[in-house]
């Protein structure tokens, strides 16, 4: 049976490593047969990168580990309903099932904003699960960008509500 809150924690540990760093706590980790192959966290802001979310570097890192771009037989867990970007990726690797917490109503690609995955043109088949620790998923973004708020106001020396 598998423990999706387990490797869910996993991924929440990298979202929070991503908030220490300045980035939108967004963490991700590939496992396949029970292990980890591979973590990692938002990363746009820091390396300059507009394509470095944890899903696409995730991705890479396990392609890497395994040393093939198809990622067949690997779970993927993300604290935060990917992007379209992002699942053109999970698509692309051959992820077994994506994983996630926090629902992106504004541009979540898995089951909010719109549904790429469902797609008749897609040509691989992606087994989701949305939901998994979302409180604690969605409580670490929204408390990011609440302090984010703050911090905007306070350097424009508004008062704080």
């Amino acid at each position: 049976m598998i423990n999706d809150d387990i490797w869910m924690r996993e991924a929440l540990l990298e979202a929070d490593k991503g908030r220490q760093k300045g980035e939108v706590p967004v963490g991700a980790v590939v496992v396949k047969d029970g292990q980890i192959l591979a973590r990692s966290c938002n990363q746009p802001i820091s390396s300059c990168n507009p394509v470095a979310h944890a899903e696409i570097l995730v991705l890479q890192l396990a392609a890497e580990v395994i040393g093939n771009y198809r990622l067949v037989d690997c779970d993927l867990y993300v604290t935060l309903e990917p992007c379209t970007m992002c699942a053109g990726g999970i698509i692309h690797s051959r992820i077994r099932r994506l994983i996630f917490g926090a629902m992106e109503p504004k541009a979540g690609a898995a089951v909010s904003a719109s549904r790429v995955f469902d797609q008749p043109w897609v040509n691989h088949r992606v087994e989701v699960v949305g939901g998994v620790l979302q409180d604690e998923c969605s409580t670490m973004i929204s408390s990011f960008f609440r302090d984010r708020r703050r911090q905007i106001r306070e350097q424009k020396g508004k008062p704080l509500r």
